[in-house]
């Protein structure tokens, strides 16, 4: 398969490409450029323009036999012919082949040598190579001159479609995806992460079949017992990147991993951490990671000071930083660990109807994590301006290719397997909807964690929720007792039992999707 997917890089043939450049050297080029700015803290600062979010609706999958079958199709796996796919391919290296020079990276996707991907990245601009060689881990020097790759990205960024229709898709943009010949093509987008998310979908395509349960969480591992292993499942917003990084553990990964019979390991090499409200007394770690080597995107610059105005959201709401994950003090490198004692899902729910936290029985945790629901933040996706309720299978229903119970069946094999204890944790409203109510304290939020993994709230009292079945502690040391039934903290409880009624209802909506046993439909609300 790596001679289909280098095939692209060979028919560039570009006289000028600068290939696997220091990070120095890559900021260096992008100022140069005038495509970011140095910040104070030596953080290098980008616009993405127009997008500034993921562009779901503008991702295709290119239908081949091959894979026909194995895939989910619909909103999320939308086809593009093999010839429109080839067209548009055309059109983005005659758009390469145009610009005065481009960079390449080359490294891999999967800190286990047993399941890695060899990914080439190839950009017009110098600033996205950086984010490739930065979120990805960089293949040694004494590899990458024979470097030959399983997927192949090329960002061709400043390209703008003419007469989208005559191509199968629906905007200017677009990135489009082969799982048969392993390439990815971007075209028409400047927002960085569209990279990152398609090499996470190919290993959502392939772990499957190597015995991997692909997962779209956070992981961190206690510094004095190795089987001491928490996960932290979520979709963009509801906060794995913060609550992975934690002083007194260390972090795996803050995004994507694999689950295989040995235990668990990072995707990437690097975390794409959101910025906004960032401060060095909520989230330290991040903050302290922000320096020379980092790539701020979308984030303001005070034009006296040339600090970043992480409060601001003047760009967006979905203001980012990519960094090494070494620029952690307390990452494990290489980025591996074992079995999960604890699985956090995460989800921030903005019409203030969960607890804080609860935790699942077996069953519950296959209907919670199949039904993934979550609200969309404000940012993480093209036209999201304000948190939208939704469900997202699996925490991560964008990126999953095959049907969602393929995901959750693994899921119930390895908690099986491991005897994993699993929760729920809401890190949206409480007191009210949004607009009503008050998001959760990052505290309070922090100190769930940190009785899940002392293991005390496992030992804890439990009441069940009389709409969702939740189990939920009576009391959390550290919490004050009144928020944990989220029930006491509406004025009006006529007011919360209707939306938790409707909520439940739209559940019900949503896991009629699906073909599930009875015994985990019956986890799920009964209001």
């Amino acid at each position: 398969m790596a001679t289909v997917s280098a095939s692209v890089l060979a028919a560039l043939d570009h006289p000028s490409i600068h290939r696997n450049l220091s990070a120095g050297s890559l900021i260096e080029h992008a100022v140069r450029r005038e495509e970011g700015v140095l910040a104070a803290n030596g953080a290098l600062m980008c616009d993405t323009g127009e997008r500034t979010g993921r562009s779901p609706s503008d991702k295709y999958l290119e239908d081949t036999p091959g894979i026909h079958e194995h895939i989910a199709w619909g909103k999320v796996n939308q086809p593009i012919s093999p010839e429109n796919f080839a067209a548009l391919e055309k059109l983005a290296i005659d758009h390469m082949k145009r610009r005065p020079s481009l960079y390449r990276f080359d490294g891999y996707a999967g800190a286990d040598p047993k399941y890695r991907l060899r990914v080439s990245v190839l950009t017009e601009e110098a600033w996205h190579c950086l984010f490739a060689k930065t979120l990805f881990i960089n293949a040694p020097q004494d590899v990458q001159e024979q470097f030959e790759p399983d997927w192949t990205i090329i960002n061709a960024c400043n390209m703008q479609i003419d007469t989208p229709e005559n191509y199968g898709v629906k905007s200017p943009l677009a990135i489009i995806q082969s799982l048969e010949q392993r390439k990815v093509i971007i075209m028409g987008t400047r927002y960085a992460g569209e990279m990152k998310k398609s090499i996470f979908y190919a290993m959502n395509y392939d772990l499957p079949d190597l015995g991997v349960f692909p997962m779209h969480c956070s992981a961190n591992v206690s510094r004095s017992n190795p089987d001491d292993v928490a996960l932290f499942f979520g979709l963009s917003g509801t906060g794995k990147t913060t609550l992975s990084a934690d002083p007194n553990r260390d972090l795996v990964g803050d995004d994507e991993h694999g689950w295989s019979d040995d235990g668990v390991f990072n995707v990437e090499g690097g975390c794409y951490a959101k910025c906004i409200n960032l401060s060095p007394e909520g989230e330290p770690e991040i903050y302290n990671a922000i320096r020379f080597g980092s790539v701020l995107e979308n984030v303001s610059l005070d034009p006296i000071t040339r600090e970043p105005d992480y409060d601001s959201a003047e760009k967006t709401e979905n203001t980012r930083v990519t960094y090494p994950v070494n620029f952690i003090q307390n990452a494990r490198i290489p980025s591996t660990a074992g079995h999960p004692s604890n699985v956090v899902f995460l989800t921030a729910d903005a019409f203030g109807v969960l607890p804080p936290v609860s935790r699942l029985t077996r069953e519950q945790a296959m209907y919670y994590f199949l039904n993934g629901y979550t609200s969309k933040l404000a940012g993480t996706e093209d036209g999201v301006t304000e948190p939208q309720p939704g469900f997202s299978p699996c925490f991560g229903g964008p990126f999953l290719p095959r049907e969602p119970m393929v995901y959750a069946d693994w899921l119930a094999r390895r908690i099986e397997e491991q005897g994993s204890d699993v929760w729920l944790l809401n890190t949206g409203w409480t007191g009210g909807p949004y607009g009503v109510g008050n998001r959760f304290k990052l505290s309070w939020t922090r100190t769930f964690v940190d009785r899940i993994l002392d293991g005390s709230l496992a030992r804890a009292e439990y009441a069940a929720h009389p709409i969702f079945g939740l189990h939920i502690p009576t009391s959390v040391e550290g919490v004050p007792a009144e928020v944990l039934d989220p029930r006491n903290t509406w004025t009006d409880k006529d007011a919360y039992d209707a939306q938790a009624r409707s909520l439940a209802e739209q559940f019900r909506q949503n896991d009629a999707k699906f073909q599930i046993d009875d015994d985990v439909r019956a986890a799920g609300p009964n209001g």
